[in-house]
């Protein structure tokens, strides 16, 4: 890939809880922040304002026309902030994650929610984290015109199918490029400098379609992308085996996304290589890891020893990622999914740091050139500055 971009590693991926949809014995869908119990170091979720902007839900109606329409048939839509005084060029958007669909089962199920249907997505929703219009909860980007693009189409916006038996459109592409085109007119073609950032399969989205956003602007452009937890490494589970792998197989063939993913990346790698858990329940059937899961503090040593492994493959695997200087990585050692997103992990009085530097500004730093910007933190469990999720 020729555009610049950043990771917010996680180490430990096997705390993300998944919703109770049973695809082939594995259940799959998104992150189920509902079922959160409590943040480990943090009592509030939005931080220093506990009454966040409330941004209301845009549908371009120019989508249907190009085909660009959710798995349900419906329009997609995106949350837009405008920006002002220094940052009124100045664009963000962020691609919105929630898992994927990849068979007809689980997708027939997720067309009946917000990840499938703007019928069901909320009218408003916060502004929090990197999307924050406050400086004391959001320095460097407060005042951009800060998008949030909506996600309903199960594959990272990169399918391009249909399947007409079960009424289900795999039009995740072209809601990118019908999303792009309705902000270009909006404005976004004048952008001076611009940012494109994503959480979970928002962040791997964010990976995927980094070069067309380089190429919607002239050189003379600043742009960058910053990828939050989308890096799924292709890692054994817990049984040994790579469970996943065929579930995300499933997501590029069911929905045609095999001929939208980057050439720079199939020329040399299958499609389908991917893995997006440790710790699934198919890998797991006697429920050894499900308190571990839920809880950190209940891992053993043997756990803790695991997650060790794992956390030795993806240094690895970002070993050469990470030499350029114009790469940023910011890894630290917690139980924690979409920290950018968050406001209480982005920033505040007492964010995760990793050596004395807290999210927001390292990301601010590599953005803006002001320092080269590796951090990685010690193994788990040694980081006491975590806001780890604990689940019921």
């Amino acid at each position: 890939m020729n555009a610049l971009w950043v990771f917010f590693v996680l180490l430990v991926v096997l705390s993300c809880r998944w919703v109770n949809v049973n695809v082939n014995g594995f259940d799959f869908d998104e992150l189920n922040v509902t079922e959160v119990y409590s943040v480990q170091g943090y009592n509030g979720y939005y931080g220093i304002n506990s009454n966040p902007l409330l941004v209301g839900l845009t549908l371009i109606q120019g989508a249907a026309a190009k085909g660009a329409v959710c798995l349900d048939g419906s329009l997609p839509g995106y949350h837009w902030h405008r920006g002002w005084g220094s940052g009124a060029n100045s664009w963000l958007v962020n691609l919105e994650g929630g898992g994927w669909c990849n068979d007809i089962r689980s997708c027939v199920y997720r067309k009946k929610s917000r990840r499938g249907s703007s019928a069901y997505m909320e009218k408003q929703i916060p502004f929090t984290g990197i999307l924050s219009n406050k400086p004391e909860e959001n320095p460097d980007f407060f005042n951009w015109n800060r998008v949030k693009l909506r996600y309903c189409d199960g594959a990272s916006f990169t399918g391009d199918s249909q399947d007409n038996v079960h009424q289900l459109q795999f039009r995740g592409q072209r809601i990118w490029l019908a999303g792009m085109e309705e902000l270009m007119s909006k404005g976004m073609r004048y952008a001076n400098q611009a940012l494109l950032s994503g959480c979970s399969a928002g962040g791997l989205a964010t990976i995927l379609h980094c070069d067309e956003f380089r190429g919607l602007f002239p050189h003379t452009t600043k742009v960058k992308c910053f990828s939050d937890a989308g890096m799924f490494l292709d890692a054994r589970d817990v049984s040994g085996g790579r469970t996943l792998r065929h579930v995300f197989g499933g997501v590029v063939n069911l929905q045609g996304a095999h001929k939208n993913l980057p050439r720079t990346c199939t020329n040399h790698l299958d499609p389908t290589s991917v893995q997006a858990s440790l710790a699934p329940p198919s890998a797991d059937p006697r429920g050894y890891w499900r308190e571990c899961k839920n809880n950190h503090l209940r891992c053993s040593p043997n756990q803790i020893r695991f997650f060790q492994g794992f956390r030795n493959q993806m240094l690895n695997a970002i070993k050469g990622f990470s030499i350029p200087r114009q790469n940023g990585i910011f890894i630290n050692s917690c139980f924690a999914h979409c920290q950018s997103e968050r406001q209480d992990t982005w920033f505040s009085d007492n964010s995760p740091v990793v050596h004395n530097k807290g999210i927001a500004q390292s990301v601010g730093n590599w953005y803006f050139d002001r320092a080269g910007i590796k951090e990685i933190d010690c193994p788990y469990p040694c980081d006491g500055t975590c806001h780890n999720l604990i689940f019921k």
